[in-house]
């Protein structure tokens, strides 16, 4: 069972991490949707790091469990977040 967690920690973890590079640098296709969706431009730079730190929260989290927890309910309430925006905006594609 840890091999199958060690392997979607990662590969979410991946995800997380390149989604926050991109919002970091703010690259077109994310500041657009973000747009559309009225998130505030300056949330960005936070939305970025919170994703870069749910990442590292997961992979540290491959050692100790408190922390991968702590990071597990962050990412689900990061997009729970998403969802809300999304529904908001009626952006159900």
């Amino acid at each position: 069972m840890f091999i199958a967690y060690a392997v979607v920690a990662g590969l979410l973890a991946a995800a997380l991490l390149a989604s926050a590079t991109f919002t970091f640098n703010r690259q077109e296709q994310i500041v657009s949707s973000m747009t559309k969706l009225e998130v505030p431009d300056s949330w960005l730079p936070r939305l970025a790091a919170l994703k870069a730190a749910g990442a590292l929260g997961l992979l540290v989290g491959l050692v100790v469990v408190p922390i991968g927890v702590a990071a597990a309910i962050g990412v689900v309430l990061y997009f729970i977040g998403a969802l809300i925006f999304h529904l908001r905006a009626r952006d159900l594609r």
